[in-house]
């Protein structure tokens, strides 16, 4: 199944909440459906991504699944659903799996393994999640650090007859009848990691809601704040599109979704070639969007 460009959801742009309004005897076309269609998409996820943010809503677990004699070694992450950059929801309806020895081999062979090279760290407990870092979970001496996201895509699927697009004079035309919501997911090998920056999500906005331990008072305004200046550092204030997060690498689709970080064990050599030790997995640096059934569940109502 094809993939639509990504910049042809004109949700990518942010239009202008427009509706259309309608009068008896009017000439309608396509582009006035397609614009009904955006405006309603648009209102809600606007709506989405202001109450809910980007993150994970429910499962998406990224795994390593080992190779066997009839397995491919593989990144499999587990079906959910999460909400990305523009509130738009992204579901995986079954598990979907990247083939690790493929994606190396395709890596490296895109520049002769520079690539590899420049994402190969020593010193990786720079590089985790807080809960990773916290576990005792024993990190190789040297890896190639890969990061999973995850991006809405819209497929193309079922035709219909049609009247011929431009120039053409044709009786056979078709058309698009459908299109069906999926995603795409990308394992990214990371270059330009330091001590000053991880790469990683930062923290949620909700984080500027102060310590949990202060008083009453004080968390009261923590939180009236960071819901008065929640615009300006959200991504959507201006028109033409998010600005990219701090996470995502150049040139990715900005609306895309951090899930999880990858440590494939390499050896010292150029380029890098792995080792026998299996790759770890953290899941724990994305965003989170507990549902409030859970919220209730954690607060005892």
């Amino acid at each position: 199944m094809s993939i639509q460009a990504t910049d042809a959801d004109p949700l990518m742009a942010q239009p202008r909440a427009d509706r259309l309004s309608f009068a008896t005897g009017m000439l309608l076309d396509a582009q006035d459906f397609s614009d009904e269609q955006t405006y309603h998409r648009g209102r809600l996820a606007r709506a989405l991504a202001f109450v809910a943010g980007a993150g994970t809503l429910a499962g998406m677990e990224v795994q390593h699944v080992p190779g066997t004699a009839t397995q491919v070694e593989e990144i499999r992450v587990q079906p959910g659903v999460v909400v990305d950059r523009l509130g738009r929801l992204v579901e995986l309806p079954r598990a979907a799996c990247l083939r690790l020895p493929h994606w190396y081999d395709a890596t490296r062979a895109v520049d002769g393994g520079d690539t590899l090279r420049l994402s190969a760290y020593a010193d990786l407990d720079r590089f985790v999640s807080a809960r990773m870092g916290a576990g005792g979970v024993v990190l190789p001496a040297r890896a190639v650090v890969a990061d999973v996201f995850v991006r809405f895509a819209a497929c193309p699927r079922g035709l219909s007859p049609s009247f011929a697009q431009g120039p053409f004079d044709a009786l056979n035309a078709v058309s698009t009848s459908r299109l069906r919501d999926a995603y795409e997911l990308l394992l990214i090998a990371r270059t330009g990691l330091d001590d000053g920056y991880t790469g990683l999500p930062l923290p949620p906005a909700a984080a500027a809601a102060g310590d949990a331990d202060a008083p009453v008072a004080d968390r009261r305004d923590a939180l009236q704040d960071a819901v008065l200046h929640g615009w300006e550092g959200s991504g959507h204030a201006g028109d033409g599109g998010i600005a990219p997060a701090p996470e995502q690498p150049r040139d990715l689709d900005p609306s895309a979704v951090f899930l999880a970080r990858v440590f494939l064990p390499v050896d010292g050599a150029t380029p890098p070639a792995r080792t026998a030790d299996a790759p770890l997995v953290d899941n724990w640096a994305r965003h989170f969007l507990p549902p409030a059934a859970l919220f209730a569940q954690w607060a005892g109502l």
